[in-house]
């Protein structure tokens, strides 16, 4: 087993209680990476990663410094990097595909590495909740023991998950961070939230809405954010959820319903309508090719292809 604390081979747990029982040092991190506010990035130099997407570069990027995610409530951002390379990849887990999406984040930071070149690899776990349903907790175990049975040996840094990222506010569970930037350059992780979720917002979360699987979303070679292409099947059923109360919505269309930002109810209703307005993604991708965006003088994503 591949996991490291502080140099030390992780002994079997059945249980994140049971983990930071074990190693105390990782509560005390997660109490004090969770006390730090959240830091307003940027998006002139930030790179964003939603749902069921990642995103991976190297301190040589002359087009992202921030690589983040926010509104994860049972799902789980989760940061890789290679002390050496500096090589870095931040992914949006939500429990979908947990196994492979592991392998993709260990692929991307490998090839943006030397194999021969002297350092470590280090992750950083953040999100989830003490959340009824125990989907949190059945997300944490699943990504640990994924890093877990890699071969290479990956040193667990930051574990600020379900427990250890849980507040109760008014009697109702809710996380503490619901998002996370790491500095490409330095490699370092903070609670952030973002007022830019782009480019192509709702094409993207349209794509994660309709079943799309863990995406890479950049091409740090060039410096293009490239999405799709992607299909879904016209259904015209969905627009029944336009039509439900805010209730309804929050009750169906999310894994944790008191815990999440105020404005979800109103992201899922602008999803649905783009979906509604694109039954065929033929006219999104011409030629079947992705939608390529790439950053302006001014700091703004702007679309090439």
């Amino acid at each position: 087993m591949p996991l490291f604390i502080q140099n030390r081979r992780i002994d079997q747990f059945n249980s994140t209680g049971e983990l930071f029982d074990k190693y105390h040092h990782l509560k005390e991190s997660a109490r004090t990476f969770r006390s730090k506010p959240p830091a307003n990035v940027d998006p002139k130099c930030l790179l964003y990663v939603q749902q069921r997407e990642f995103a991976a570069t190297t301190p040589a990027d002359k087009w992202v410094s921030v690589i983040g995610s926010d509104d994860a409530t049972t799902c789980h951002l989760v940061v890789l990097r290679h002390t050496g390379s500096g090589a870095v990849c931040l992914a949006h887990c939500d429990g979908s595909s947990t196994w492979s999406e592991v392998l993709l984040l260990m692929k991307s930071v490998a090839s943006l590495s030397n194999a021969n070149e002297e350092g470590r690899l280090e992750v950083h776990l953040v999100g989830g909740f003490n959340d009824e349903s125990k989907t949190s907790h059945k997300l944490s175990l699943n990504i640990l023991a994924a890093f877990h049975k890699q071969k290479e040996d990956i040193h667990l840094e930051t574990c600020c998950i379900t427990e250890m990222n849980d507040v109760v506010v008014d009697g109702t569970h809710r996380p503490i961070v619901y998002g996370i930037g790491v500095d490409v350059k330095k490699g370092d992780v903070f609670p952030a939230s973002f007022s830019y979720k782009g480019p192509a917002e709702e094409l993207r979360s349209a794509r994660t809405f309709t079943g799309g699987q863990m995406a890479d979303i950049y091409d740090s070679s060039q410096g293009y954010v490239k999405i799709g292409p992607c299909k879904w099947s016209p259904n015209l059923d969905i627009a029944i959820w336009l039509s439900q109360d805010d209730d309804t919505i929050l009750k169906y269309l999310s894994t944790s319903p008191m815990a999440e930002p105020p404005y979800f109810v109103q992201h899922m209703k602008s999803t649905i309508q783009f979906i509604l307005q694109h039954p065929s993604t033929d006219s999104l991708f011409p030629a079947g090719q992705p939608q390529l965006y790439h950053r302006t003088e001014r700091g703004e994503w702007e679309r090439v292809v």
